[in-house]
């Protein structure tokens, strides 16, 4: 079968889009191979280098399969008049390619047609992928796109110059952004910059050898890695420091990697570790060496585009402009202690947070009285804070943005503060320890920026990273600002993920509901508050959205299932370290028999509840027990208040697992329950004493988890 190959050439486009597009075309040319029956389970191989993208399938049919087709025609009573076929019958046998002797009869929904089987013939491959690749190409996902042919033209990264598609040895007449494809590829930019022929599409990764392309994302970082590990065995003891996005990074600046080494005056080794690395990594993407301990040397590995660098040239190009940067570093750095952090507060009035809510300085004096309030809480459960270190360094957090290193450096806020508040003397009278304790608060504020980042260091940090977040939430929620579909331009849910993972980390008793109306009333009086949307029920508004955001994490981050989510969610959201814990004891117990039926009841009770409420069949207001008659429906309900004591005890002592166990009891005799009596009864006193015992049966059971959200096998009547 042959194989067919894509290949996108481009201008160079941005490393941090490349790796999703690849992904994304692959998954696209897999699809529409297996959706025009091209290819039952097509191997699909991607590949991508700054300048193109490309795919390569093999396994791929020459043309769709013929396939017989039943269509309909005119009613039978169009069709045929007294016995005899009416043109009608001729014209829709002429279509079908048949004679009209072969017509035959299909019943439908509307009545009796005419109906024939006719033989559809596949289309060629080339016909096919010729019609809609360019629909595919055009519909992959980018950041940001752009066009070069005028606007109302095809949008794409960066400007496509080259096509490349080959079913085996011929080309797919394919047209993309005014590019027909054919068999010509190119070569390295630099190295081999001659158009390159491509035979066939088994040649593709051996013709860009040639080319000194080497097209394999994953065998370019292998090849990084070994001339990362080479260059670093020429310094006795050093490894270089390990850095996963930016490997990616360099992997995707590249199409024939190799490192040079490095190095820089050791008197830079002064500044802190923070500093110089960020400067190389993000600056320059340079890997930082250090020692067996983890100190710095001061040596770098650049990854280069290109062969080698046989006379150092490229090696001097970079040490020079490193100095120059790590010169500048060193200056900001010493030009900022002028001004010691304290004195920086007032400065943050001329700093504007967001247009509506005010400055840094208006966001500060919000979030320290947050901070606080949120310390007396935790300490007011029993939990261990020191009040005073979150006050402090909620009111230094946010000064760093005034000083000259993080304006040339932003990818340091935060981390800038904590150190310069750990290099000053903020308070003679403070001990060494307190002002550690505040450099750290502020250095981890900002944490964490991701799901796989981890949480602040401290309670102390973790506070004021919370606080700071619920002020930004409940402003921008305030103002009718919060996030809507795939649009969220002030990144609100990371702030709320960062939230409910610092929160179930951590273990903080913040209950959700109150940390956000606690932060929305640090607004009431301000000039922002006349701006807040009056239509918006912030509450409600807040609640979802977190709800959402805890949804994700139990899910996606902690591996829970969606319908044991559901389940604990619908009984609570407010308290995330509950949720969990109730999640965690769900997951544990759901696998047995008697949680399987009883998620099957609590269904069944719920069903007949909501019946009985859209028929507005009366429900009693409390059960009298004395008024039950049938033998099961006593036992069920003398039974109900002695598990219900021990489930609130278990469920006081946060043992949720124990008390899952005690409700799985109720297993044989709400099955009895369901066997013996019959609910819906014409007796309306009855039913509605019997819909009573549902009603608290569900109530009192339902307070760890909506047992029938969870999924189970078993038919619910």
């Amino acid at each position: 079968m042959p194989d067919f190959l894509l290949e996108i050439g481009t201008e160079e486009i941005p490393a941090r889009m490349m790796d999703g597009a690849r992904e994304e075309l692959a998954c696209r040319v897999g699809d529409l191979l297996r959706r025009e029956n091209l290819a039952a389970t097509p191997d699909v191989r991607a590949y991508s280098t700054p300048r193109r993208l490309a795919v390569l399938a093999s396994g791929v049919s020459a043309s769709q399969p013929d396939v017989q087709e039943k269509i309909t025609g005119p009613s039978l009573k169009v069709a045929y008049k007294d016995g005899a076929p009416t043109p009608a019958a001729d014209a829709f046998a002429r279509k079908a390619g048949v004679p009209v002797t072969a017509l035959e009869k299909v019943t439908t929904p509307k009545g009796e047609y005419l109906a024939a089987t006719v033989q559809k013939k596949g289309r060629p491959a080339s016909e096919i992928l010729a019609e809609f690749l360019p629909k595919e190409i055009a519909g992959i996902y980018w950041a940001k796109s752009m066009y070069w042919r005028g606007k109302s033209a095809e949008r794409f990264a960066r400007p496509v110059r080259w096509l490349v598609t080959l079913l085996d040895g011929a080309v797919v007449p394919l047209e993309f952004a005014g590019i027909r494809a054919g068999h010509k590829t190119e070569g390295h930019r630099i190295l081999a910059p001659q158009a390159m022929l491509v035979s066939r599409p088994s040649d593709y990764a051996e013709t860009l050898a040639g080319g000194s392309v080497v097209v394999s994302a994953a065998e370019r970082e292998q090849r990084i890695r070994k001339a990362l590990d080479a260059a670093t065995r020429t310094i006795p003891g050093a490894r270089w420091r390990e850095d996963k996005s930016l490997l990616d990074t360099v992997v995707n600046l590249t199409e024939f990697p190799s490192v040079v080494l490095g190095s820089f005056e050791s008197e830079f080794l002064s500044l802190p570790d923070e500093v110089l690395v960020t400067v190389m990594r993000d600056h320059q993407k340079y890997f930082a060496l250090e020692d067996a301990g983890g100190k710095l040397l001061p040596h770098f590995l650049a990854v280069l585009n290109t062969a080698s660098d046989p006379d150092g040239l490229i090696r001097h190009g970079n040490e020079r402009v490193l100095r120059a940067r790590f010169n500048d570093a060193r200056f900001f750095w010493q030009t900022d202690q002028k001004i010691p952090l304290r004195q920086r507060v007032d400065m943050l009035k001329a700093v504007t947070f967001q247009k509506d809510l005010g400055s840094y300085y208006d966001k500060t004096m919000r979030v320290q009285k947050l901070g606080s309030l949120l310390s007396e809480a935790i300490r007011s459960a029993g939990g261990a804070i020191r009040p005073g270190i979150v006050f402090k360094a909620a009111l230094l957090a946010k000064t760093d943005l005034t000083t000259e290193l993080v304006k040339e450096f932003t990818e340091l806020q935060g981390i800038v503060g904590g150190l310069y508040a750990k290099a000053q003397q903020l308070d003679p009278l403070l001990p060494g320890s307190t002002a550690e304790a505040i450099g750290d608060a502020i250095y981890d504020q900002y944490k964490p920026e991701s799901m796989e980042d981890s949480v602040s260091r401290t309670a102390e940090a973790a506070v004021l990273a919370i606080a700071d977040k619920a002020d930004s939430i409940a402003g921008m929620f305030a103002l009718g600002l919060q996030p809507t579909g795939s649009k969220d331009p002030f990144a609100l849910r990371r702030a709320a993920n960062g939230i409910v993972k610092t929160i179930a980390e951590h273990k903080l008793p913040l209950p959700v509901s109150k940390l956000f109306s606690d932060a929305r009333a640090e607004y009431v009086g301000s000039e922002a508050e006349a701006r807040f949307s009056k239509d918006l029920k912030f509450d409600e508004a807040i609640a979802g959205f977190m709800r959402e955001r805890l949804e994700f994490y139990l899910r996606d981050v902690r591996g829970f299932a969606y319908d044991g989510v559901n389940a604990v969610l619908a009984a609570g959201a407010d308290d995330v370290v509950d949720a969990i814990a109730r999640a965690e004891a769900v997951s544990e117990v759901r696998g047995s028999e008697d949680f399987a039926s009883i998620s099957v009841a609590f269904k069944r009770i719920k069903n007949i509840l909501r019946q009985a409420n859209e028929t507005k069949k009366t429900i009693a207001a409390q059960l009298d027990a004395g008024s039950l008659t049938e033998d099961s429906e006593k036992q069920l309900a003398a039974l109900m208040p002695g598990i219900a004591a021990r489930v609130r005890g278990w469920r006081e002592q946060g043992n949720y697992g124990q008390a899952l166990v005690e409700i799985s009891r109720l297993r044989k005799p709400v099955d009895l329950f369901f066997d013996k009596v019959m609910v819906m009864v014409d007796d309306e006193r009855v039913r509605a004493n019997r819909l009573a015992l549902l009603q608290q049966l569900l109530n009192e059971f339902s307070t760890i988890a909506d047992f029938s959200e969870i999924v189970t096998e078993s038919k619910v009547s």
